[in-house]
């Protein structure tokens, strides 16, 4: 009988303080915020925020898509849109400063997602960034290349004075180009100018973004 006391009660001693590190550490990733240096640079314009669409697990894309038809592609699911709509609500209410159009990839997903942010009118399909979902793909060593060139041109390029331009695309593969982004993450990004480049400054998810305000 003892035996089986002293075997509970190192049991608990065992369990609960993994189970404290556990709420610690979910207290930290709830309380995540975007830093106000960030914010503060963001609202005199002069970035790049390249962001990743929403969620998406409805359907699946088919090999040969039409990007008119929603029905061959992988789609927003609910939580995807709602955060999509959050996103843009977020910006505004922390008045960073959006220049319009915003860009995005021609997928029924990336349109959604900047339309729910932004409003369906200040959305501009763009065919460059279907080559960023390519990269994903079978492309060969000279177009990733090719594709990763005219990012640069794209990227270096700063938006007019007071505002930020924003780009509602795909993920780069694992060390290529901006990298892995989450969904609807943002790589804040500073273009030192045609021919000079671009620096990526930061980086910052949906939940950080929503804390932040």
């Amino acid at each position: 009988m003892r035996r089986a006391v002293y075997a509970c009660l190192i049991a608990l001693l065992l369990i609960i303080p993994g189970r404290a590190v556990l709420a610690a550490d979910s207290t930290a990733i709830a309380s995540r915020r975007v830093s106000p240096e960030l914010l503060n640079s963001l609202r005199e314009g002069g970035y790049i925020l390249f962001v990743r669409h929403g969620e998406a697990t409805v359907g699946e894309d088919h090999p040969n898509l039409v990007f008119s038809d929603c029905s061959t592609q992988r789609n927003l699911s609910e939580e995807g849109k709602r955060n999509a709509s959050l996103f843009g609500k977020a910006l505004r209410s922390l008045r960073i400063p959006i220049r319009t159009p915003v860009s995005a990839s021609p997928f029924c997903r990336t349109r959604e997602s900047a339309e729910l942010a932004f409003g369906k009118e200040s959305v501009q399909p763009d065919p460059f960034w279907i080559r960023i979902y390519n990269l994903s793909g079978k492309v060969t060593t000279e177009e990733k290349d090719g594709t990763l060139k005219d990012l640069t041109s794209v990227l270096e390029k700063a938006p007019p004075s007071g505002t930020n331009q924003v780009i509602v695309a795909h993920s780069f593969p694992k060390g290529v180009g901006l990298g892995e982004i989450p969904y609807l993450g943002t790589v804040v990004v500073k273009p030192r100018g045609q021919g000079k480049g671009f620096d990526v400054v930061d980086k910052f998810s949906i939940d950080e973004l929503l804390n932040s305000h």
